[in-house]
């Protein structure tokens, strides 16, 4: 939680009609939908029924039919997976989900980032060449791989690209692709993740292989049984929760609920001290995604893909609690890294009143793995679009770039790279967030020509970081099952938050619990009730001459020794003047 306050304000959203909305549930969580831009009881139909069907994706019935006759054929298929969360998750459904349907010849392969970077790069081609390749199917990247799609045709091996990110000017030449974001695709939802993408993939290719009456011998399988793995790597990419990955989300939790999961997904529940029964999207944002990107940023994003394919709990537990370890060890390079990102800014005499645009920052002995936290944490801390860096090899550093509504990173750098051409070597990436690589030497010339373009782009306006608040609640409201209904009410994510209150408090308790977490009573009316600020500013808090508070909250559910009770997770907190 930042202290840097200054450019904060708590706003309260529009007011809406809520007598509009025919909602069978509490007035104030038909208010929460009204101000998420709800208009009908429709839109909040999570079952698997309402999905957008799958032959509105461009491409989808060139990549069925691929991937039929490569069945028919008994061709060796292998899976390019990304090396992270969504790209794990991909990876693992495309896999499984093949097997199920019938398929006997079927890996995959994820390019470790430290040797071949992200991507179909020829490299990796050669490396699947090496596997006895026939046809390569890329899940969660492959849109920007021009040259190793292209090595790959040159050797005789089909290439599906299944990808969601934005595609650049130029398309690779690939036997099929489907991505809700290349020109033409008119399929409504553009914010499927790479996880999604390749589930409506094997969705698409059951119904084929169904009409062609594959399935005498066995079954079709129920692709549905592998909605836990899209949920987690939906939540895990961040990506907008539309109504349409709402559904998504929501099926894949409830199956999780019901202990209709796989293993893998189980381990990591118990690993992160989650309670299955009660998991909802934060706790697979927040603690299962992480662990499962552990693997990739650290190590080997196969042992993320192992876990989520393995049928064994024993096996699962053991893979699960490697990564809980993986993950520690992130944290504390992250922590590190983070300092001193802190120690650079300070160093360049920047304040909260006088920052840059955008923060680039570099350090030559950053891990690679883990400069999209950092970028992150300091993009939370500073309310900038914010870059940092890493040495790679051969003079080449890499950059992962955070971005904050409004700005749409990737375009931004699309602006830089035509002002000044060959500076940067590669990037790709999406409105949020991006990656790219370019010469050290030329650092400097890309820190001052995107904060150029950002002036030239950007209203200063945007550069205001504003919490919307959905207004106070009433001290009859602090109550356990209306904390409940919340959290079964999303799921909350990417575009349809969480529900976040503000008010004033009398200030009964303060301590220190943890590290640096600010644990309190706070008091309304006649109602005590327990909270907790995670990563206070420690020469700031506790403050003991304050008696009342101005917060910024969510209602949430303290459990504890097996007991519930209502807790209020501050994300701000002020005295009141």
């Amino acid at each position: 939680m930042s202290q840097e306050t200054t450019k904060i304000q708590v706003q309260q959203r529009p007011e809406y009609d809520a007598s509009l909305l025919s909602l069978s549930c509490s007035p104030l969580l038909t208010k929460l939908y009204a101000n998420r831009g709800i208009t009908a009881a429709s839109e909040l139909d999570n079952r698997t029924q309402t999905l957008i069907h799958a032959n509105q994706l461009k491409g989808i019935d060139a990549a069925c039919e691929l991937l039929y006759q490569a069945y028919l054929k008994h061709k060796k298929i292998i899976i390019i997976g990304d090396f992270d969360a969504d790209g794990a998750t991909s990876t693992a459904l495309s896999v499984l989900s093949l097997r199920a349907l019938g398929f006997q010849n079927v890996d995959y392969l994820i390019p470790n980032r430290f040797d071949y970077g992200y991507g179909l790069s020829p490299e990796i081609v050669d490396l699947a060449m090496q596997q006895g390749a026939d046809v390569l199917m890329t899940v969660d990247n492959g849109i920007s791989s021009i040259s190793g799609v292209a090595h790959a045709k040159a050797l005789g091996i089909e290439v599906l690209v299944t990808d969601h990110h934005l595609p650049g000017d130029e398309t690779p030449i690939a036997d099929a692709i489907v991505n809700p974001n290349q020109v033409g695709c008119t399929f409504p939802s553009k914010n499927l993740a790479g996880v999604g993408v390749a589930f409506y993939v094997m969705l698409a290719l059951r119904s084929l292989m169904q009409e062609k009456g594959c399935f005498t011998q066995f079954p079709a399988p129920n692709l549905a049984s592998f909605l836990d793995i899209v949920a987690l790597g939906t939540v895990a990419d961040v990506v907008k929760l539309d109504e349409n990955n709402r559904t998504l989300v929501h099926q894949g939790i409830a199956r999780i609920r019901a202990g209709f999961c796989r293993p893998g997904i189980s381990a990591l529940i118990q690993v992160a001290k989650r309670n299955q029964k009660q998991l909802v999207a934060t706790d697979l944002g927040f603690s299962l995604g992480p662990r499962l990107n552990a693997a990739g940023r650290l190590d080997e994003m196969s042992h993320g893909v192992e876990l989520l394919l393995c049928d064994d709990y024993m096996r699962a537990n053991t893979l699960a609690t490697e990564l809980d370890g993986l993950n520690q060890s992130r944290r504390e390079i992250e922590q590190s890294m983070q300092q001193e990102a802190m120690l650079s800014l300070q160093k360049l005499s920047i304040d909260q009143n006088n920052l840059p645009l955008a923060l680039c920052l570099f350090e030559a002995d950053w891990h690679q793995g883990v400069i999209g936290l950092v970028a992150s944490r300091i993009k939370e801390k500073y309310y900038r679009p914010t870059f940092a860096f890493a040495r790679a090899n051969n003079g080449e550093i890499k950059g992962s770039a955070r971005s904050i509504p409004g700005i749409h990173i990737r375009d931004m750098l699309d602006l830089v790279d035509k002002t000044i051409p060959g500076v940067i070597l590669k990037f790709g990436g999406h409105a949020m967030a991006a990656g790219l690589s370019l010469l050290e030497k030329d650092f400097q010339l890309f820190n001052d020509t995107l904060n150029a373009v950002l002036k030239a782009q950007v209203d200063d306006a945007l550069l205001q970081n504003v919490i919307l608040s959905d207004g106070q609640l009433s001290a009859e409201q602090f109550d356990l099952s209306i904390a409940q209904e919340l959290r079964d009410a999303g799921p909350w994510g990417q575009g349809f938050p969480a529900p976040i209150f503000d008010g004033d408090f009398e200030l009964k308790q303060q301590r220190i619990v943890g590290q640096n977490h600010l644990k309190m009573v706070l008091q309304q009316g006649d109602k005590l009730i327990d909270a907790i600020a995670f990563n206070i500013d420690p020469k700031v808090w506790p403050n003991l001459s304050v008696k009342t508070v101005s917060c910024v909250y969510s209602l949430d559910i303290n459990e504890f020794r097996g007991q519930r009770t209502v807790q209020l997770l501050v994300q701000l907190i002020e005295p009141k003047a």
